[in-house]
């Protein structure tokens, strides 16, 4: 009887520890099916921007610290194990600063790490060691490979302003902060820079000369402009002139919305909304302007929580587009909004947490916005929030971020942020296609999908290399199936993977609980 107890007691701890086991390992198959033939948008690049942070670090910091910032940012070189030692990004944005730092204290931006030095003062001279911080990085960027750069402006030089500062002050007509006999210096500056670094050998593909016009801009504490419709087409035409007298190619990207519903809605604001219509519907303001991209570019803050609201925006953001033929890039993001899964901005996080929710951004923005690029907001982020890819602080866990003390040295920290945006940008090469990725048989709710695994595919038709990004938004691992595809390895982004490099030896794949993945090898 007793060896018959002990029997039953090893069969009930055996059938309780498979039970724990199922409960943390995937229950089903699912499979997979990639068609090669249903083609999307051609993708662009993936990027982050200077702005600010990297101006003291790249000035100041010792070389060591900074080479290392810049290979996780830039580099596409593997380590002896197969890893990637950096995210490779393919689209690098700079910032053309305003003035405020000359300034100093008279800009009335107190944090001096949110000030900006321009590179023509007030008398029109020219002074090309300005910015030097955030021109090594730009160096960095192209020394790496970098495909594509941006050069991008939130304010006009604070000697044209009509308040004489970078900020917009008291001035509530929402119009541009730019004195009216101004437009045409600010055009030419802007194209100027552009010229200057083209004879350095970097060449700005891009333009972009307004940030989010949608706001008012009175606070002090950045660099920034409102500006109507009527405002950002005026400069458009007076840029597109400048460019057309230069040997330049730089295409100028409009408008930098600062919710994507200002794109397809006047949502609130009609002279600063229904851009898509005001700016490439029929007989819009800036037809026939060879140097405007046909690309409208917004940003997804306020709009990715509730997921419902993050599908439904977008769904009805990428009905406009298609009915104006029209390209669109989703052009800076970090964590604004209150949100169940993460809470606020407010507060770094360097975990998974963050990283997956900012991966489903991405995976919605390029699958239901059909967006042909996505680029984060600041590179670097000496602040506790959720703002950056890498985090600076002092090092000192009693004053951490001592603003002036990191002007000059600190510590650097990557995020699982900063990977989980490596598995698309390191892979995502310019010029792949999107192509169709689908579980067979899955019937819920896009809504549900959001919280379960996600999937889209990426292929370049030169070569037949194909990249498939899945998330795994769920606590249970899963198990899939790609039948149609011949994949040989993986890169994994998790609670305790960076980018980490997995051979793959048959078609059924594990993807870990709460993880990113980007599958590599080719169509079949």
């Amino acid at each position: 009887m007793k060896l018959i107890l002990n029997n039953i007691m090893h069969v009930c701890v055996f059938i309780a520890y498979g039970f724990l086991l199922s409960s943390c390992t995937s229950d089903e198959v699912l499979k997979i099916n990639i068609d090669k033939h249903q083609v999307f948008q051609t993708i662009e690049g993936f990027g982050a921007s200077d702005a600010w942070r990297c101006q003291f670090v790249g000035k100041n910091w010792p070389n060591e610290k900074k080479e290392r910032i810049a290979e996780l940012l830039f580099s596409k070189d593997l380590d002896s194990q197969g890893n990637p030692k950096g995210i490779g990004l393919s689209i690098w944005r700079f910032y053309i600063g305003a003035g405020t730092a000359e300034q100093g204290m008279d800009s009335d931006i107190k944090n001096e790490w949110r000030r900006a030095e321009s590179f023509i003062d007030d008398k029109g001279f020219y002074d090309w060691n300005k910015q030097e911080g955030q021109q090594w990085f730009l160096k960095k960027a192209k020394s790496y490979g970098v495909e594509r750069f941006l050069a991008f402006s939130i304010s006009a030089p604070v000697q044209w302003t009509k308040n004489g500062k970078g900020y917009n002050s008291d001035l509530t007509t929402g119009e541009l902060n730019l004195l009216e006999d101004k437009y045409d210096d600010y055009a030419k500056f802007m194209v100027e820079v552009i010229k200057h670094f083209d004879s350095e050998n970097i060449s700005f593909e891009y333009l972009s000369p307004i940030n989010e016009p949608q706001w008012e801009w009175e606070k002090k504490t950045q660099e920034g402009t409102p500006a109507t419709n009527d405002n950002i087409a005026k400069l458009a035409y007076l840029l597109n002139t400048e460019f057309e007298k230069s040997d330049l190619n730089t295409e100028i990207v409009l408008a930098e919305a600062a919710d994507l519903r200002w794109l397809y809605s006047s949502y609130n604001k009609p002279k600063r909304g229904n851009q898509i219509d005001y700016f490439f519907g029929e007989n819009n303001a800036i037809q026939n302007l060879k140097h405007v991209k046909n690309t409208i570019s917004g940003h997804s803050y306020f709009t990715t929580w509730p997921v419902d609201s993050l599908v439904q925006i977008r769904k009805k953001l990428n009905k406009t587009l298609e009915t104006h033929d029209l390209d669109y890039w989703q052009s800076e993001f970090c964590i604004l909004e209150n949100t169940d899964d993460i809470g606020s901005g407010n507060k770094r996080d360097l975990g998974i947490d963050t990283a997956l929710y900012v991966a489903r951004v991405i995976h919605a923005d390029l699958t239901l916005a059909n967006s042909t690029s996505w680029q984060w907001w600041t590179a670097l982020t000496n602040a506790d929030y959720k703002d950056g890819l890498i985090y600076l602080d002092s090092g000192e866990t009693s004053d951490l971020f001592n603003l002036e003390k990191i002007k000059y040295d600190g510590d650097f920290h990557d995020s699982k942020l900063l990977w989980a945006f490596g598995n698309y940008s390191r892979f995502i090469k310019p010029d792949m296609v999107r192509i169709d990725a689908k579980i067979e048989g899955r019937e819920m709710p896009i809504e549900e999908e959001y919280k379960d695994i996600m999937l889209s595919a990426y292929l370049d038709e030169a070569t037949s290399e194909l990249a498939i990004v899945a998330i795994n938004y769920g606590y249970k691992n899963k198990t899939i199936n790609i039948s149609n595809s011949r994949l040989e390895r993986m890169y994994v982004t998790s609670a305790s993977k960076n980018l980490e490099l997995e051979k793959i030896n048959n078609k059924e794949i594990t993807l870990m609980a709460r993880s990113v993945n980007t599958l590599i090898g080719s169509s079949s």
